[in-house]
């Protein structure tokens, strides 16, 4: 039996951390040079470095003719986004530095969300590997290639919290709790930047955290819309991974687009100064997201003038898009609506950053073609992703030991997404050559060799309405329709599935039905691939469900009556063969789920870490009036940190060092875990606490700690996670962060709702 001994500070105890500061003579030398430097600067120069203007369409040898070009050579650009190649980016860089008056080099920043041309598996994805050092790994990949193609600042990682799958950026973030996404954060932050948090290098890019802050907490999961909550939610539940992204290093952030408490967060003052900057202690830059500070003027703050000025002196010092900075700020700060010192700030700080990668002593140390050719989509980066994306499958189901499958089998795929190239990536892979993914059907064949004999068949088109089909590709990633009927395609589909051993379902959402501006009223499967499944199901034949999904789906029906479900997110470039890896077995599916599944979407928002209400689900004789629904119970389908394997993972008892805690010491909390069956596996061990009397009202449930551990086949290992007083902690109605002494419950299990119970007394 092994020993796996955690030393975990915990998320409360991290709170309390401020950023590290540069070095003293680090700082002061880049003090100095930023300080000669914009006393050389006329005002114009310093507002035009707060200018972010999207690169439209410059290309190789039109950089100094475009409009955007001019503002370049007048001083008015501070960076660009949305430009892709290393030749287009040292053309424009060249412009600015060798025609611009002072030759300030360029930001270029991009959406590197979940890889660059070696496209990882999307966020919501990554987080159910519950694997930092997998995560840190993807992300240290999407750097290397971006950089190699002469990026250096990712609109990445977006950490928002959020708890309503209606929302389709729920695909963009790690899910719904705290702790998970705060370690995920660090991971991201420190695969982009490195760990140095001073200079970076070559192959290293700026992270931009995003969005800060709220916007998964939309009401009714309609993108960009109104959030209000209390602070001490927000501190507790919704700034954790914001805090963990500043004290891993991360060089910029990027304002939400939503209200928080009656003001836009990209002229919150509150938010981005006091907080982020005074409380945190975040020593780099904010930029609006896309056109932020002009929409302002639709949420009634005022007209252009006004939001430029509101955004600059709360702390917002990049403009994307908008240009209100560049057309509204001198004429400001004639009115004394502002101050110079206000542009110096925000001016200082976008220097700042250019200084910290490099850019002033090399403008085109990222544009590299040598880089380019070498680094970018490698066999060693594919493989990574590969290996990732079978570690974020989650297998919801697997009666009768279904999976894996035989290589021998005779395999009938059914679905519109078995053959959709396009699909497989996801939404926000927008650096990817999507002629490159394969087909499900192409790594089914790939990986089973020519044992196997597998046919595939549509069965349907995506859904019934060809409206909303077509209303679900914002980035122009059709799904051609299929220009037969209905019943052609279900005939076809069904004849296939008579001469098959087992039916692979590939259905769920087409991966632009998540993402921005792709919230959804009803989140289950659409209507014609679900007519689909149950003509399937219906014949007889085992049925595995492979769902494709960027969010928690409401697929009830499919629980009840599919016998093996595996759900597979959107996995990347390598998901065709990662999905056959784990099918055939070669992979064991080691997946929890960061976000609860819910079972309708009535239940909405759903999430394990809730509070408990004055009546709850039992006892006290309350029966009849109890804080419940009457169609459909509290829990959800799939709770979070759920998800099965190929094998069977037991749990011994759970033991406590002891049963009180002083200020200063700690309890140790072991159990012992035996892989029972005849496979090698992975499990994720999960460690929850609970605050059982406070001054305010606790959750019902916190993950604390979590490891990850491999147990060969009939292995025991015992895994033990240190307790201290600083994971004890919460920010009270004061906001004071602070622990209580009383009595805690300690679970410790596979899943939020499969845990062990042990209590003891912090003194």
């Amino acid at each position: 039996m092994k020993r796996v001994t955690l030393t975990l500070m915990g998320l409360a105890a991290a709170a309390s951390l401020a950023a590290q500061p540069l070095p003293a003579p680090d700082r002061a030398e880049m003090d100095r040079f930023v300080s000669r430097l914009m006393e050389r600067m006329t005002l114009e120069e310093k507002i035009g470095q707060l200018n972010l203007p999207s690169a439209g369409d410059i290309t190789t040898g039109q950089a100094r003719s475009s409009d955007i070009g001019g503002a370049i050579v007048r001083g008015e650009v501070g960076g660009l986004f949305n430009i892709k190649g290393v030749e287009k980016i040292r053309d424009v860089q060249r412009v600015a530095v060798e025609q611009s008056r002072l030759g300030i080099p360029l930001l270029f920043g991009m959406d590197v969300v979940h890889g660059y041309e070696t496209t990882f598996p999307i966020p919501l994805a990554l987080a159910a590997t519950w694997n930092p050092a997998a995560v840190e790994r993807a992300a240290r990949i999407a750097a290397v290639e971006a950089s190699a193609a002469g990026i250096c600042w990712t609109y990445s990682p977006m950490v928002d919290i959020s708890r309503d799958p209606r929302w389709g950026r729920i695909s963009e973030g790690l899910g719904e709790d705290p702790c998970l996404a705060s370690a995920l954060t660090r991971a991201m932050v420190y695969g982009y930047q490195g760990r140095d948090g001073w200079r970076y290098a070559t192959d290293e890019i700026m992270a931009c955290v995003k969005h800060f802050a709220l916007y998964g907490a939309s009401e009714a999961g309609r993108d960009y819309n109104t959030v209000d909550m209390s602070r001490q939610r927000m501190f507790n539940e919704y700034f954790p991974p914001f805090l963990a992204a500043v004290e891993a290093g991360a060089g910029s952030f990027m304002a939400s687009f939503n209200e928080v408490e009656g003001i836009p967060a990209t002229a919150n003052a509150w938010l981005l100064t006091d907080v982020l900057r005074d409380r945190w202690g975040f020593d780099g830059f904010v930029v609006s997201d896309y056109t932020g500070i002009y929409e302002m003027i639709a949420h009634g703050i005022g007209d252009l003038q006004e939001v430029s000025a509101r955004a600059l002196q709360a702390g917002t010092d990049m403009d994307m898009v908008s240009e209100g900075y560049l057309g509204t700020l001198k004429r400001s700060l004639a009115e004394k609506r502002i101050t110079e010192a206000d542009i110096d700030r925000a001016c200082r700080r976008i220097l700042e950053a250019k200084y910290r990668l490099g850019l002033f002593d090399d403008p085109y140390r990222y544009c590299d073609p040598r880089r380019a050719a070498r680094d970018i989509y490698t066999d060693a980066h594919r493989a990574e992703a590969r290996r990732t994306a079978a570690e974020s499958f989650v297998l919801l189901k697997n009666e009768a030991n279904i999976l894996p499958l035989e290589r021998t089998a005779r395999i009938a795929v059914v679905g519109p997404l078995a053959q959709s190239r396009e699909n497989m990536p996801g939404t926000w892979s927008v650096a990817t050559d999507l002629t490159k993914p394969r087909t499900l059907v192409e790594g089914l064949r790939a990986v089973a060799g020519d044992r196997a004999e597998i046919v595939w068949a549509r069965g349907s088109n995506i859904c019934h309405d060809p409206v909303l089909e077509k209303n679900s590709t914002m980035f122009g990633r059709d799904i051609p329709r299929d220009g037969r009927t209905d019943r052609e395609m279900l005939d076809e589909a069904l004849r296939i599935a008579a001469d098959a051993d087992v039916v692979i379902a590939a259905l769920g959402e087409p991966s632009e039905m998540s993402g921005e501006s792709s919230s959804r009223s009803q989140i289950g499967i659409p209507d014609a691939q679900q007519e689909l499944l149950r003509e399937l199901v219906a014949t007889g034949k085992p049925v595995v469900l492979v769902l494709f999904a960027g969010r928690p789906m409401t697929i009830t029906w499919e629980a009840e009556h599919v016998p093996a479900i595996l759900n597979v997110w959107f996995g990347g470039t390598e998901a065709a063969e990662a999905i056959a890896d784990v099918l055939f077995g070669d992979v064991n599916p080691s997946g929890k789920l960061p976000a609860s599944f819910p079972r309708s979407v009535g239940q909405i928002p759903l999430y394990y870490n809730h509070k408990n209400t004055g009546r709850p689900l039992q006892g006290n004789g309350f029966e009849k009036f109890r804080s419940n629904y009457l169609d459909v119970p509290n829990t959800p389908l799939y709770p979070f940190g759920y998800g099965l394997s190929y094998t069977v993972f037991e749990y011994g008892p759970l033991t406590l060092s002891a049963d009180r805690m002083t200020a200063d010491g700690s309890v140790e909390a072991s159990v012992e875990v035996t892989n029972a069956g005849d496979r090698d596996g992975a499990e994720v061990v999960q460690l929850y606490l609970r605050d059982l009397v406070g001054s305010v009202t606790r959750p019902v449930q916190e993950l604390k700690a979590f490891e990850k551990v491999m147990l060969r086949a009939g292995e025991t290992k015992r895994v033990t996670f240190r307790i201290d007083e600083p994971m004890l902690r919460f920010y009270n109605h004061a906001l004071e962060f602070v622990s209580e002494p009383g009595e805690f419950d300690v679970m410790v299990g596979g899943s939020s709702d499969r845990v062990q119970h042990a209590t003891f007394t912090l003194e």
